[in-house]
């Protein structure tokens, strides 16, 4: 009696976490949004010569057919601009927070000592025009209802391909309840990549436990971390899509390629 309530107890707790980690039901017309190569942050260049997140690295990717990852934040006076970080240090040598500055003194900055500036997701689409697929990760921010609004406004008129992901379960939320059409992605990774994140947040993350809240159409997933994963092998089987990021090798993508369906790169040509 005793193994009938263990096993009992196993089937609720198995019923229980794929409950939690499935999928949002995925789109058939989105099809091809898993078989393109994406390359991250555009098709830039280690030494950032072609920076990250430019209009270069984007052009030069288009060029090459891949498909292009990017990253857009909100600046102070409501602008969706192209940026990685939650500051400007790393990219242009300036000690403030990008979305505490304006459209206008973002136009004075450039990317890594280059003569490229910050472009705005409105140009970037207007660049790339439905040549290649886009995945848009939002960046975390207090005002991340305003940068979702603004964004979605814009991808609603565009007339490529696209989707939207992000690490932060807020948002891919409200496109869940705003945007339910729209392909939306959980971004995440090992509990150890979450840096100074609380275990408590980090673990429902790690897991992609949030999914009961969003329902996700793929979850990218940093692929050093996906080794022995439950969670994400079963987000797959209960039907979800599986990104990699960012692989930076062949000898990592052939890994990669047992688990992961669609890759996001960078420092090579796949």
């Amino acid at each position: 009696m005793a193994f009938l309530y263990i096993g009992l107890v196993i089937v609720i707790a198995a019923a229980v976490y794929a409950f939690l980690v499935a999928p949002g039901r995925v789109p058939r017309e989105a099809d091809a949004l898993w078989h393109a190569y994406y390359a991250h942050r555009g098709l830039h260049s280690a030494d950032q010569s072609v920076p990250e997140n430019s209009l270069a690295a984007f052009g030069r990717a288009v060029d090459a057919g891949y498909g292009i990852e990017l990253d857009v934040t909100i600046t102070a006076d409501d602008q969706i601009a192209v940026f990685h970080d939650d500051t400007l240090a790393r990219a242009c040598g300036v000690e403030r927070d990008i979305r505490e500055c304006t459209w206008t003194e973002l136009q004075k900055c450039r990317l890594f000592g280059t003569e490229h500036g910050i472009p705005l997701l409105s140009e970037v689409l207007a660049l790339v025009n439905g040549k290649v697929p886009l995945i848009v990760e939002l960046k975390s921010t207090k005002r991340y209802r305003a940068l979702c609004e603004r964004t979605a406004k814009l991808l609603d008129e565009y007339p490529g391909l696209c989707c939207i992901e992000s690490f932060d379960p807020r948002i891919v939320r409200w496109f869940a309840l705003n945007r339910s059409d729209m392909v939306r992605g959980q971004l995440a990774a090992g509990m150890r990549s979450y840096n100074s994140t609380p275990w408590y947040q980090s673990l429902p993350m790690s897991a992609l436990l949030t999914n009961v809240l969003t329902r996700p159409h793929f979850a990218a997933y940093r692929h050093q971390d996906a080794r022995r994963k439950l969670g994400i092998r079963l987000f797959k089987l209960l039907g979800g899509r599986l990104v990699a990021w960012t692989v930076q090798s062949p000898e990592d993508e052939r890994r990669c390629r047992r688990l992961f369906g669609t890759v996001i790169f960078e420092y090579y040509k796949p």
